[in-house]
């Protein structure tokens, strides 16, 4: 069970037993039993929760329940049997207002045939204390209300805020004022009509969000509909603040409501909705439009995800595969903030990348037991808020989160490149809650780095954990590092189809915004401008690298000042990562002055300086050369902490490969990561941490390496290693090659290239002049090998002689 809910009210146990011990006025009445008796009928901002009953007498009673001190308080008592479908208290808990439909007797439904009353009547009642009840609207269609709260804790307001949602398909705003009377009665000061704001009309859909205190609502306009937002504000202004163009049909069967509380009547209905549609949003300023309809076929199942911050929507289309579980309703969405996830209980349960949706690889699909969610079995479920679920059937109320457990599991059990790919990516966006889940994704890293055909499982771990880990710390930053080291994916999800549309974006009608809405616009200019080509690639810096590393060798090096830069660059990541670790490390890194590596780490360095220069200009200079020290800081350390966990689980010594003894299985295991973590590092063109010096115990490590390798890889590889043992061994294969291939043959002797000082030593002249003679007939067997030749053997022999002469 990949998702993991946590219990947070339940009305069996947290008001039940309350209940029980109240009077017999607000006591359960025992004629009648029912599913609804009692349920919740809203949940408020602050996260109390009201609830209805019927008392003794069958008196309809309302209470409030608080979270954080996990009390219950009776409200309001209605002395006779109504249907509550609708209900809000202010922040201030001095105002309440209900909407009930009434339930008539059979002497009262023959009155009213005599004469007709409202079926549906809204109530503003002052409940500090108990005092006046009002008649706000008296009307046969269906009434929905919210009281507005403040974003943030503020001192009482002297007006509520109420919205008032009809479905004759129009929204208003009523202003409410409240004096205090005999210094603690809190009583309404409006003594005619309450002055009201229109909000909206003509409206087929309507959703709430508490959390940001927003509207969102759709109104057809010719040929498309059109999805709206308005922003409230806790000074009673608010605007229309974004326009949405959709290209989705919807049925027009009546007004739907979303997160306007709870009727369980509606639940009564046994054929599915003909539409379910609800608004994600999350910090990052994703927006998500989450759409299904009624099935046409049956066993197939039809949603659709619009990314607008994205400009593209996704339709999927999933077989079902069980025939013996209950028909459903419809499929449940709920916001995981990063993830929206789709939930058809006992058939599937699809989890989104909001953030990156471009990869369907990074899009989870899981069926069977990895798709149940415990206590969830019934599709009447609501996500009033980020991360929580509200189970409206059973009157339960869940904080839902990914379980990185099961996650784990999921990820170490999967076959399919596509599971493990987003698996992985969903376990490292976790990875800053706990270092142990590191360490695990480490682990089974190292245990298949050869069952992944379609990415490298390196490549995606580094690039991704860096992204998490740097992108939080500054705006936009996201939009201009990678994610991931792949370009695209061709692969298929099994049981699920999907089509790609692109999409209108959404247009913003109020700029200057902060928070979400300033997230959001920064999004779609990077939709406007071609994404992708803002994100940091190494294609540029493998040139430049290759350019230098050229250069030195035909000792053409560029102008001092640069080079100076680039290793001042290196220096102060080296310098950066060193006051990160203190302590020794377990494997030997960072002790030799390695040019290669440095020039590389300096490179990008300031190739990365560079890039966030051009897009992030509101941020400073010193801001962003501390970004990018701690990027480049980071992946060296990422790539330390791999080989310390490495050497931990084969429980390797620092300097445990030698030269004296055969290695064991632990050592090849060590050394075959160690070489795919060099090529995942070349395909990313991406610095590795300086390796050993060549002290007398690393020279041993060293040449154990090379005796552990291919005769073909080991002699390229040695090439790479100025050491004096190492270039007499290479002189002497040199010698041994040359030498065979000019026996049986009879030669003139030329005129050899000798050295700048003449040596007087005739078996060495003799030798040299030989091999020259073979190099001028083009038997050199190392001619595509630099520097390699008879000049370099004459070299090598007298620094050998000189060497053993102690010299």
């Amino acid at each position: 069970m990949l998702l993991q809910l946590s219990a947070e009210f339940d009305l069996q146990s947290d008001v039940v037993p309350w209940l029980l011990a109240q009077g017999p006025a607000a006591a359960l009445d025992t004629f009648e039993k029912s599913a609804a008796n009692p349920y919740i009928v809203n949940v408020e901002r602050n996260g109390k929760i009201i609830y209805t009953w019927k008392g003794s007498g069958r008196n309809t009673c309302i209470g409030l329940y608080d979270p954080l001190n996990k009390q219950n308080e009776h409200l309001y008592t209605f002395e006779k049997d109504l249907h509550i479908i609708s209900c809000s208290i202010n922040n201030e808990k001095t105002l309440l207002v209900a909407v009930s439909f009434l339930q008539s007797t059979k002497e009262e439904r023959v009155n009213q045939l005599l004469q007709p009353v409202s079926k549906c009547l809204t109530l503003v009642i002052e409940i500090h204390p108990v005092n006046n009840v009002r008649v706000l609207k008296a009307v046969d269609t269906c009434i929905r209300v919210q009281f507005l709260y403040p974003v943030a804790n503020r001192n009482p307001f002297p007006e509520s805020h109420l919205l008032l949602i009809s479905e004759d398909k129009y929204i208003e705003q009523f202003h409410i004022h409240v004096v205090t009377e005999d210094h603690h009665k809190v009583v309404i000061q409006n003594s005619g009509q309450l002055p009201r704001d229109r909000v909206a009309d003509d409206l087929i859909w309507a959703q709430w969000d508490m959390t940001e205190q927003r509207l969102f609502y759709i109104v057809p306009k010719e040929s498309r509909n059109i999805l709206k937002c308005v922003q409230f504000y806790p000074d009673e202004n608010f605007n229309l603040i974004l326009e949405a163009p959709l290209d989705i049909s919807l049925r027009d069967t009546g007004l739907k409501f979303v997160n306007f509380g709870y009727d369980y009547s509606q639940d009564q209905e046994m054929e599915p909705r003909s539409l379910n549609l609800q608004v994600f949003t999350s910090k990052t300023g994703s927006f998500c439009l989450c759409c299904s309809q009624a099935p046409d076929i049956p066993m197939e199942v039809t949603y659709s995800v619009s990314f607008l911050h994205k400009g593209y929507s996704k339709t999927f289309t999933v077989a079902l595969q069980r025939t013996d579980y209950p028909q459903v309703k419809e499929v449940a969405f709920l916001n995981l903030d990063y993830y929206v996830a789709v939930y058809l209980p006992g058939h599937f349960l699809h989890l989104l990348n909001t953030q990156h949706p471009d990869l369907m690889c990074y899009n989870l699909f899981l069926t069977g037991e990895d798709a149940r969610i415990n206590v969830l079995h019934k599709s009447s479920i609501q996500s009033p808020f980020k991360s929580a679920v509200w189970d409206c059937c059973s009157g339960r109320m869940f904080t839902v989160r990914i379980n990185e457990c099961s996650l784990m599991k999921f990820l170490c059990n999967s076959k399919l490149d596509s599971d493990r790919l987003a698996a992985l990516h969903c376990a490292l966006l976790h990875v800053r809650n706990t270092t142990d889940l590191e360490m695990q994704i480490i682990q089974w890293i190292s245990e298949n780095l050869s069952t992944c055909y379609t990415f490298d499982p390196l490549q995606e771990f580094i690039i991704a954990s860096l992204y998490w880990t740097m992108c939080p710390e500054t705006s936009k930053l996201d939009k201009l590092l990678p994610y991931t080291s792949l370009l695209y994916w061709n692969g298929i999800i099994p049981g699920i189809t999907c089509i790609t549309d692109i999409i209108s974006l959404p247009e913003l009608k109020v700029h200057n915004c902060k928070g979400f809405w300033e997230k959001l616009t920064l999004n779609l200019e990077c939709v406007k401008y071609a994404e992708p080509h803002l994100h940091y690639n190494n294609n540029v810096l493998r040139r430049e690298w290759y350019k230098l590393l050229s250069d030195e060798k035909a000792e053409e090096r560029r102008t001092t000042t640069y080079l100076r830069n680039i290793f001042e660059n290196a220096k102060k990541v080296l310098s950066n990562l060193a006051a990160w670790n203190l302590e020794e490390r377990l494997v030997p890194l960072f002790q030799e002055e390695d040019y290669q590596q440095r020039l590389l780490i300096g490179l990008m360095v300031a190739q990365l300086k560079d890039h966030l220069m051009r897009h992030l200009q509101y941020v400073g200079k010193m801001k962003i050369d501390q970004i990018v020290l701690d990027y480049v800081s980071k992946l060296l350390d990422l790539i330390c902490r791999i080989m310390e966990a490495v050497w931990r689980k084969y429980s390797l010594q620092s300097c445990v490969l030698c030269l004296d003894e055969r290695g064991s299985v632990a050592e090849f295991s060590a050394f075959h990561i160690m070489s795919r973590i060099l090529e995942a590092a070349n395909g990313m063109c991406m610095p590795l941490p300086p390796d050993l010096d060549n002290t007398e115990k690393n020279e041993k490590l060293k040449f154990s390496i090379f005796t552990r390798l291919p005769e073909a890889i080991g002699h390229k590889v040695s090439q790479l290693w100025n050491h004096p043992v190492n270039s007499n061994f290479i002189a002497r294969n040199s010698v041994k090659l040359l030498l065979d291939k000019l026996r049986n043959r009879q030669h003139n002797r030329p005129v050899v290239d000798r050295l700048s000082v003449h040596v007087e030593f005739l078996p060495l002249n003799y030798l040299v002049d030989m091999l020259a003679e073979v190099e001028d007939q083009g038997l050199n067997p190392f001619e595509e090998e630099d520097n390699v030749n008879a000049k370099f053997v004459e070299e090598t022999a007298l620094k050998h002689t000189m060497m053993l002469l102690g010299l």
